[in-house]
């Protein structure tokens, strides 16, 4: 059957029509393909990702190292994210194959003891302070604590430490404790923390009428406390030392002298630190 003139026309104009229509299409197209290589190109491309250090340190250093960490992340353009616990747990972790960057110990033989496995970057264990212990009650306690010989009080009914086992402060806290002559009386009255952020917290809850605690704690709490007699026990010296096997050795190394500069130095200062040379 023949198609007239006009049909034919139509028929002519709607494939034009069809054809401007995919010639657009593939235009807008290769106008998005464009884009999409320039900015991988660098046209827009984001920002490398920002180096992040993985800090394990032992509970006293708590309050310090975080301030420690905001002002280190601004001055050097470095994520510091940490992690706290007793010096005793954190060490099993590393041992196990825990991915720390630095570790920080409230008792410097936690770090030789890593560092004779080979867990520690050659020439990076350095002491950075001297803890202190006290003795803490709430503000409102009854009791009125002196001395560490005023434990054996029989109105001290509950008494907390850190667990002597694997936590230095319960350490030392143990030895005070017998070198003041109260240790076999207080023994059935101990509570024994993990670590010593959680000794501080029985004591703050309650859960307890006394707790030996750190200074640096202490000076960020809302109770009473004493100092220990340093002459009471051994030295608190703290050490810190680079992870073997870090994939951030340079910043590590960094965070590790930065915690003994200066503006480090004040910041440790600040909490009742010791600092090595004073």
């Amino acid at each position: 059957m023949a198609h007239s003139p006009f049909e034919s026309r139509k028929s002519h104009y709607q494939q034009d029509t069809i054809w401007k229509w995919i010639l657009q299409q593939c235009r807008r197209a290769r106008s998005v393909f464009l884009s999409v290589m320039l900015s991988g190109l660098g046209c827009g491309a984001a920002p490398p990702r920002q180096a992040e250090l993985a800090v394990a340190a032992a509970s006293d250093l708590t309050p310090a190292f975080e301030e420690l960490g905001k002002a280190f992340e601004q001055t050097h353009q470095v994520k510091v994210t940490f992690t706290f616990g007793s010096s005793g747990m954190l060490t099993r972790q590393i041992e196990n194959g825990a991915p720390l960057d630095v570790f920080a110990a409230a008792n410097a033989q936690f770090i030789d003891n890593l560092d004779k496995q080979g867990l520690i970057v050659a020439g990076t264990r350095a002491l950075f302070a001297r803890g202190r212990i006290t003795i803490w009650t709430t503000w409102d306690s009854p009791l009125k604590i002196e001395k560490v010989e005023d434990l054996a009080r029989p109105e001290v009914k509950r008494l907390a430490i850190a667990n002597p086992e694997h936590a230095p402060y319960g350490t030392v806290a143990r030895e005070a404790l017998q070198n003041a002559g109260v240790w076999d009386q207080i023994q059935s009255r101990l509570i024994f923390g993990e670590n010593i952020r959680q000794t501080l917290q029985f004591a703050e809850t309650g859960n307890v009428d006394v707790a030996l605690v750190a200074l640096s704690l202490s000076l960020r709490s809302n109770g009473r406390w004493v100092l220990v007699p340093q002459e009471l026990h051994k030295p608190l010296d703290q050490a810190l030392g680079v992870i073997t096997g870090t994939k951030h050795e340079q910043e590590a190394r960094n965070f590790a002298a930065f915690i003994n500069s200066v503006p480090g130095r004040e910041i440790m200062r600040k909490y009742g630190f010791t600092l090595p040379g004073e």
